[in-house]
């Protein structure tokens, strides 16, 4: 990782909303944006090391606003701390809105990763990872 992209963030995820997203009202479900911000704190924890990474936490998950069908909803990523084993993930949620093409925060959220191997136990991301820890 380049240190002058350390608190940059990138696209991580794109996704349209879909019908199938939404809930009676119309709105996406928050649950569908959830996954995606767990997708997305993945895709940037990886950049650090091909291990296993799971979610030890998600923090901060207030909906500043809807999304609905037809959004194209940007999952946005920086690393704001590493450790031993783990890596803190910032995500910013943003929504193209449909019918005028507006930008709108959604939510922002705080993850923490942590690099496992194939039996679960924390691992130092800075390792090799060893036949069968990739995922």
């Amino acid at each position: 990782m380049n240190p002058a992209d350390h608190h940059e963030f990138r696209t991580a995820l794109r996704s349209l909303m879909m019908p199938a997203d939404t809930n009676h009202q119309g709105t996406v479900f928050g649950g569908v944006i959830l996954s995606s911000i767990d997708q997305a704190g993945y895709l940037e924890a990886r950049r650090h090391g091909l291990h296993r990474w799971v979610t030890a936490s998600m923090e901060g998950v207030q909906f500043l606003a809807p999304v609905f069908t037809g959004d194209v909803v940007a999952f946005r990523t920086r690393t704001v701390g590493t450790g031993t084993s783990s890596v803190s993930v910032e995500v910013l949620v943003e929504a193209e809105r449909y019918a005028t093409g507006d930008l709108v925060e959604v939510t922002r959220a705080c993850l923490a990763m942590v690099s496992v191997n194939a039996a679960g136990k924390a691992i130092p991301f800075n390792a090799p990872p060893t036949q069968g820890d990739s995922s």
